[in-house]
C-alpha cells in the first residue's frame, strides 16, 4: 500500500512539510524557487478574483472550456477530459477534481443575492476537497455523505463509491439501504469505506484501503484557502493510514 505523503522526489516531501507548518506565509528564502519548480507557481490563497488555480488538459464549466480566468459559482457543473485535471476554490471550499470527473455544485438562496453551496453531486470521476465549518452534502451513485467541514476523497461509478474521511467528521450512508450508515471520525485516512450498489441489507459499507490520493496534494488545496491541515508531519514517522477498527 502507498503511504500518503509517499514520493520518490525529496523536494516534494521537504514542500510537504513546508505546507503543513505554513512555511509559505513566512515567505523564507528558497520557498518560492521550491513551489515553483514543483507546482510550477507558488501555492498561496487565491485572490477573491480568482477560482482556478491550475488546470492539466481540457477542463469544462457549464459545457464551456475553462481557462485561468474563469469564474466558477455555486450551481456551476465542472467537467474533466481524459488525462485532465482542474484545481479551484469556491468559497471556503478548494477542490481537486481528476480526469473523466463531473462535478455539480448544487446551490440554494443564502439571500435574495447570495447563493450557497449545499451539496456536490459528483455524477463519475476522482474529488479531493476540503473544507471548514461548512456542512454539505456529498451525493454520488450509491452514496450520500453528510460533511461537517473536513477533507474527504471520493471516487464514484455507477456500481460502487470509494470514501475516505481524510480527518474530521461524516456520516456516510447507502442510497439503497437506509440501515447501512456509519459516522466516521478521523484524524488522518483513519477508515475509508466503500459503499456499493448491491449488497446484503446492513452490508452495503464496507472497508476499504487507502488508493489514489496523497497529503501533498490534501496541504496543497488547503493551501489554496488560506488554512493547513490539521495534521502534521512529526519526524517523517507516519507511514500508512491508521485504522481504529
Amino acid at each position: 500500500m502507498k503511504h500518503p505523503d509517499s514520493t520518490q522526489d525529496p523536494r516534494r516531501r521537504l514542500l510537504i512539510q513546508a505546507l503543513s507548518t505554513g512555511l509559505f506565509s513566512s515567505m523564507l528564502p528558497g520557498a518560492n524557487a521550491l513551489a515553483d519548480s514543483i507546482f510550477g507557481n507558488k501555492p498561496g490563497k487565491l485572490p477573491a478574483n480568482q477560482s482556478i488555480y491550475r488546470i492539466t488538459g481540457q477542463a469544462m464549466v457549464n459545457g464551456k472550456t475553462a481557462t485561468l480566468q474563469t469564474r466558477i459559482a455555486p450551481g456551476d457543473t465542472i467537467a474533466t477530459g481524459k488525462d485532465s485535471e482542474i484545481i479551484f476554490v469556491i468559497g471556503g471550499h478548494a477542490m481537486l477534481l481528476r480526469d473523466r470527473g463531473q462535478l455539480v455544485l448544487e446551490a440554494a438562496k443564502q439571500s435574495a443575492t447570495t447563493l450557497l453551496i449545499t451539496a456536490l453531486r459528483l455524477l463519475n470521476g476522482k474529488l479531493l476537497s476540503v473544507s471548514r465549518d461548512t456542512p454539505l452534502r456529498v451525493e454520488t451513485s450509491t452514496g450520500s455523505i453528510g460533511i461537517r467541514g473536513t477533507g474527504f476523497y471520493v471516487e464514484s461509478s455507477p456500481e460502487q463509491t470509494y470514501f475516505c474521511t481524510c480527518y474530521g467528521v461524516t456520516d456516510v450512508a447507502a442510497i439503497a439501504d437506509p440501515s447501512s450508515k456509519i459516522t466516521v471520525t478521523a484524524q488522518h485516512h483513519d477508515r475509508p469505506l466503500t459503499i456499493l450498489k448491491n449488497a446484503a441489507r446492513g452490508q452495503h459499507i464496507v472497508d476499504a484501503p487507502f488508493i489514489n490520493h496523497t497529503d501533498q496534494e490534501l496541504a496543497l488545496i488547503e493551501t489554496l484557502v488560506g488554512r493547513t491541515p490539521p495534521f502534521v508531519f512529526a519526524n517523517d514517522a507516519y507511514r500508512t493510514p491508521r485504522r481504529q477498527y
